[in-house]
């Protein structure tokens, strides 16, 4: 297994097409956006549900800590945010350094969320 900076540098240098001459690495490029046209095309329209891959990894990671699905709206993560920063909001368990810590953790996915909400609308 590669660490993060020899997979990049084996990624940089990988040639898909290989191998092949300039007609057979035109046909494979074809027949591969061919059988992967639908996604984008439903993913533009937003037709895809959960796992349809519009997340990134720290988007999922923030709905996970609030509890959420990959497909939850953001009215959802309003909602969970909410009520789960009101269990371990530092003036309900003042001193309580793991409530804290919970704290902070939720501040962090609910911006990181909002942003990629922000991001979401800017682009629609």
């Amino acid at each position: 297994m590669f660490c993060q900076r020899h997979a990049a540098e084996y990624n940089a240098g990988w040639d898909y097409f290989a191998g092949l001459d300039a007609e057979e690495a035109a046909a494979r490029e074809a027949e591969e956006r061919q059988s992967h046209e639908g996604y984008h095309e439903s993913a533009h329209y937003g037709w895809a549900g959960s796992g349809d891959g519009s997340r990134s990894r720290d988007e999922l990671r923030a709905l996970e800590v609030l509890g959420l699905t990959p497909d939850a709206d953001f009215e959802e993560v309003k909602k969970a945010w909410r009520n789960k920063a009101k269990e371990v909001h530092p003036d309900v368990r003042p001193g309580d350094e793991d409530a804290a810590k919970a704290f902070q953790a939720l501040q962090l996915a609910y911006e990181v969320l909002r942003a990629a909400e922000e991001r979401r609308e800017w682009k629609g």
